[in-house]
This record gives C-alpha cells, sequence and structure tokens, in this order.
C-alpha cells in the first residue's frame, strides 16, 4: 500500500504581482499569515525551480517501476494559466516532465539486457466529454470498455509501435497539432481539453534459443499514462463566451467529478463499500487503475500565488490536501500461461539443484528428499482421487439403473392395482344382485315341535273337510246356501282358533334368524 505522491509548483510572478502576493512557502508548507489554512505536501517548488527538478521528485522513480511491470500516471492539476502545459510538455530550451520521461524509458530498457521489451504508445484527449484519437484524427468519439484481460481501455485507439524516443515524440508532436487549444482573456494558447500520453510496455525474459527449457514465457505488461488537464476557469475572469463558454463548462465539470471521486477515496468510501462515481467523467473512468487501484500515482498541483487568484489557488492546495489521503495497492502484471508457469516451477528446481551440488550440503539434500517424496505423495493422492472419482460416477450410474428398474416395477404394481380394483369393483356389482335366504336360529325343540305340529293339525283338518265336500254327490241350490252359512260361521270359529292358537303357541323371535345362503334370482 502506497498512498499519492503530490507535489506543488508555484508559478514565476511579475514583480508587481509578487509584491501583493498573500502566499508564503516555508519548505515544504505554503500559507497565508495569520490566516488557519496551511497545507503541506511531499514537495513544494517555488517559482525559481526547474522542470528536472519537479521530474526527479517523483515522475523518474516512476518510469523506472514502470519498466519492472507496475503502471504508473503522473498529472498535471491546476487552475487555467497556471503552467501545467508547459511543466508536462516543456520547451526546447527545458524539456518537461513527458519528454524526459520518454528518454529515461529508452534508456533504462537499453540497461536491461536479460529481457526484450516491445513499446507502443498512444495518445488521446477529451474534448466536451468526448474522446478523439490524437494519433488518428478521423478516430472520433471512442467508447470506452472494460475486460478481464485488458482492463479499461479505450476500443479503437490507434497504438503505435515505437522503437526510439524521437520516433515517439514525433508522434506526439503531430498529436499535438490536432488537439484543441483557445485564447481566453487569461492564455492565448489554452487548452481545451484533457490529453492522456500513454506508453504500453510489454516485456519478457531474453532467450538465445525459444526452444530453451529453462525460459520462461511470463509477460510482464505495464502502462505509463501521463496525463496534462485542462485547467478550471471562471468566465467572468477568462470571458468565455460560445463555444469557449460551452468548452469550459465541460471541463470544470469533469474536474469536478475527480474532485469528488478523491474525495471519496480520501474519506475511506471505496473500502467501506460506499460507491465512487468513476463513470460521471470519461476522464475519471480512464484513470480510475491509477486512482485508488493498481498504480503508482504521482500529482503535479500547478498553482499561482497572484493576489487575484487566491481562491482558486486554495481550491488547487485543498484538492491536492485530500489526494494526500488516497492510498493506492501497486502490484507486478504478468501475464502467467501454464507453460510459463511449468518453465518456471523447473527453473527453481534446477536452480536448488545447482545450490546443492555447489554447497554439498545435507540439509539441502535432506529437503529436497523431503520435497521430492511429498512431490509423489501428492501424485498419489491424485491419483488415488481420480480413480474414486471414477468408482463414484460407476456408482452414480448403477445406482440410476437400479432407480430406473424400480420405476418400471412401481409402474407395472400401479397398473395391476388399478385392474384388480376394477374386478373387485364388479364382483360387488355382481354380488348385490344375489338375494338372501334366511333361516331360525337356536330356537328350543320342544317349541318348535309344538308349532310345526299345531300347523299339521289345521292343515290335515282343511284339508280332510275339502276332500269329503269335493268327493260327495251334486247338493241341490238350497242345500248350497245352507252350507255357505255353515261355512261362514266355521270361518269365524277358525280365526277364532287361530287366535287362540297364536296365543298359546311360541314364535321363535325374527332376530334369531340367520342369513344361510345368497343365491343368485
Amino acid at each position: 500500500m502506497e498512498r499519492i505522491h503530490v507535489t506543488v509548483r508555484a508559478r514565476p510572478l511579475s514583480p508587481e504581482d509578487a509584491k501583493s502576493s498573500p502566499w508564503r512557502i516555508v519548505g515544504n508548507s505554503i500559507f497565508i499569515p495569520n490566516h488557519s489554512s496551511k497545507f503541506e505536501f511531499d514537495r513544494i517548488f517555488d517559482q525559481d525551480c526547474k522542470t528536472l527538478e519537479v521530474y526527479e521528485a517523483r515522475t523518474r522513480d516512476i518510469v523506472a517501476a514502470a519498466v519492472r511491470g507496475f503502471n504508473g500516471t503522473v498529472f498535471a492539476y491546476g487552475q487555467t494559466n497556471s503552467g501545467k502545459t508547459h511543466t508536462m510538455r516543456g520547451s526546447l530550451t527545458e524539456p518537461g516532465v513527458i519528454p524526459r520521461a520518454v528518454h529515461d524509458l529508452f534508456d533504462i530498457i537499453l540497461g536491461k539486457v536479460d529481457r526484450e521489451f516491445l513499446l507502443r504508445m498512444s495518445y488521446m484527449e477529451i474534448y466536451n466529454e468526448d474522446i478523439n484519437d490524437l494519433l488518428a484524427p478521423e478516430h472520433r468519439k471512442l467508447q470506452i470498455h472494460e475486460s478481464l484481460e485488458r482492463g479499461i481501455y479505450v476500443a479503437g485507439l490507434r497504438e503505435e509501435i515505437v522503437a526510439s524516443p524521437q520516433q515517439v515524440l514525433n508522434l506526439m508532436d503531430f498529436g499535438e497539432s490536432h488537439r484543441h487549444i483557445g485564447e481566453t482573456n487569461m492564455n492565448l494558447h489554452s487548452s481545451r481539453s484533457h490529453t492522456i500520453f500513454r506508453m504500453i510496455i510489454e516485456s519478457r525474459d531474453k532467450t538465445e534459443d525459444d526452444n530453451n527449457d529453462n525460459s520462461c514465457d511470463a509477460v510482464r505488461v505495464s502502462v505509463l499514462n501521463l496525463v496534462d488537464l485542462a485547467g478550471s476557469e471562471r468566465a467572468a475572469k477568462t470571458g468565455a463566451e460560445g463555444v469557449r463558454l460551452k468548452e469550459g463548462s465541460h471541463i470544470n465539470k469533469s474536474l469536478m467529478t475527480l474532485g469528488t471521486v478523491i474525495k471519496k477515496l480520501s474519506e475511506g468510501a471505496e473500502s467501506q463499500g460506499g460507491h465512487v462515481p468513476y463513470r460521471d467523467s470519461k476522464l475519471t473512468r480512464i484513470l480510475q487503475p491509477a486512482l485508488g487501484g493498481n498504480a503508482n500515482t504521482a500529482i503535479i498541483c500547478n498553482i499561482t500565488l497572484a493576489q487575484i487568484h487566491a481562491d482558486e489557488t486554495k481550491s488547487s492546495l485543498q484538492f491536492a490536501s485530500r489526494a494526500l489521503c488516497v492510498t493506492n495497492c501497486a502490484r507486478v502484471n504478468e501475464i502467467l500461461t501454464d507453460a510459463a508457469l511449468l518453465k518456471r516451477q523447473k527453473k527453481e528446481i534446477e536452480e536448488l539443484r545447482a545450490k546443492l551440488q555447489a554447497s554439498h550440503s545435507e540439509h539441502l539434500e535432506e529437503e529436497i528428499l523431503r520435497l521430492r517424496n511429498t512431490l509423489l505423495q501428492s501424485e498419489l493422492e491424485r491419483e488415488r482421487i481420480a480413480l474414486e472419482l471414477e468408482e463414484e460416477k460407476k456408482a452414480q450410474a448403477e445406482r440410476e439403473k437400479v432407480l430406473q428398474e424400480q420405476a418400471k416395477k412401481i409402474k407395472n404394481l400401479s397398473s395391476m392395482v388399478l385392474y384388480s380394483n376394477r374386478d373387485e369393483n364388479h364382483e360387488r356389482a355382481k354380488k348385490n344382485k344375489r338375494r338372501d335366504t334366511w333361516c331360525p336360529g337356536n330356537l328350543s325343540s320342544e317349541s318348535l315341535q309344538e308349532v310345526y305340529s299345531n300347523v299339521h293339525l289345521k292343515a290335515s283338518a282343511v284339508k280332510s273337510t275339502r276332500t269329503e265336500r269335493e268327493m260327495g254327490p251334486l247338493l241341490p241350490f238350497e242345500e248350497l246356501v245352507n252350507e255357505t252359512e255353515m261355512e261362514d260361521e266355521s270361518c269365524k270359529q277358525d280365526e277364532d282358533g287361530r287366535s287362540y292358537s297364536s296365543e298359546d303357541c311360541n314364535l321363535p323371535d325374527p332376530c334369531a334368524l340367520l342369513n344361510i345362503t345368497s343365491r343368485r334370482k
């Protein structure tokens, strides 16, 4: 974890402005006497300093780290007409930060004889919140994309392969000729857009034979951003109108978003899960990795100590003071394939073996043996796990087969139960059409004999009477009438006798009847 490095550079003043200036610089502190506001930074350069001193304060270290694979970003911040472009671009007599960084970059690469490098450069501007390619002026209004492999990048941006500092500076001069520059009341050559000069540095170990197994294919890819921001301005002072006023409004909006992002990061909003508005501006979106991310970052805050610009200077110092509290976590950006990883591990093993042979240390031999045994055990464990997984797959397939068979059997049984239910319902319907036969239950034999004897006596008497009458000769009509009256009286007597006999006999209890059979009709 390393915080953003912040330096302050004051622009030279005219003798009249120098006399009326309220600001005082003491060491690395700047303040207004008799005021509570006091700002301290990593370095403060007064108006007599040279650009070389500003560059060596921190930018040189960032360039050297970029060669080793760390991302780096340096940008100049301040109000309009405070010397930002002069600090970054410089002049023929006094080169700025960007030309010095380019020359140092190639000098450092020439000293790395054990690695081979590939350098690419791009140059873009953000004008009225539109991204334009300064190396390809026809490429305008480019879009920002993000991917796991490349991170945040601008789609369609031309990247030129470069091999010398002069080639880089010539391309930069070409791009500078297409940058939007305008005239205001405060500056004859006022930058109307933010520019981002970018160097992409790729490197890998240099090997004479590409087929050498001791080589490693790991590639380091780092990005060096050198940013010249347009200055914040007030329309009342610049006298901007029409197009210049629109440009100034977009510049102020993007710088306000940058200030909001720095404020959020200084308060720890990102670490606490809060929202940081990177996407509110194209500038902050492109510089997102450099703001609290994976990069070494330095801010050069340009100010003017004149009395008329005291408010703007205080605002710039407050921004720079908040940036001091932002921390980054820079790390080497290395693309490592599986083959490269194996080669690296093999190389490390060979180095350990060479050390072992050179020192003849028993301790190292034991360590190597232990590591070898551990490696063998891990291989055996991996094979065992693979076999177990294979057996588990087979068992799973068998279980699925058994489950399918059981499901088939359950289906068959369900169909059999369904058909058996239909047969039972059919038999029950047939049984409901049968009649029932009942018989007396456990009655006393004596009572049954008495009942049956009485019934037989009555029946025999009736039968004998009828038979005699039927067998006799034909009678006259008067005798038949008399006989009919006598039969009526006998019927009355029979009814009386029946009632009497019914009172004397004991009939069986209906509840004692038993269901004997059920016959079909």
